[in-house]
């Protein structure tokens, strides 16, 4: 009986959660879809939700869906050179090390581990480890 109501909770929490983090971005999809999967079915939804969260986010980008627009109104607000890049300007491009600068992405986004800057007139996320675009904001 125990394991029909937990398995029947997990369904449903896997069900409900792609609805509440659809703008969250992979950060916020990860947190509220544990704190909603939790709620849900204990510590077991916890789990799915946090994963399917997880998912679900990264579908939308690293910014939430609602994050975007203004994101690149600041971005574009802050007046930063665009870097001239020669090749195609893709998620998964890998920024030359040397005359791209990178700037601080601020708190209220969320995105804490991404730096930001304009390739080509156009606004990215890089991850400043490796270098590697990871979201274009458009």
């Amino acid at each position: 009986m125990i394991r029909r109501l937990l398995g029947t909770a997990v369904v449903i929490t896997a069900l409900s959660i792609p609805a509440l983090v659809q703008a969250q971005g992979v950060p916020g999809g990860i947190e509220r879809g544990a704190r909603e999967g939790e709620r849900a079915a204990g510590p077991v939804g916890a789990v799915v939700g946090g994963t399917i969260g997880g998912v679900v986010g990264g579908v939308a980008g690293v910014l939430g869906v609602d994050q975007r627009p203004r994101f690149r109104t600041y971005a574009v607000e802050q007046r930063h050179p665009s870097y001239r890049y020669r090749d195609e300007v893709r998620v998964g491009a890998v920024l030359p090390s040397d005359g791209v600068t990178f700037y601080e992405v601020p708190q209220e986004y969320g995105v804490r581990n991404y730096r930001y800057t304009v390739v080509n007139d156009r606004t990215v996320l890089v991850d400043p480890k490796t270098r590697r675009i990871v979201e274009i904001v458009e």
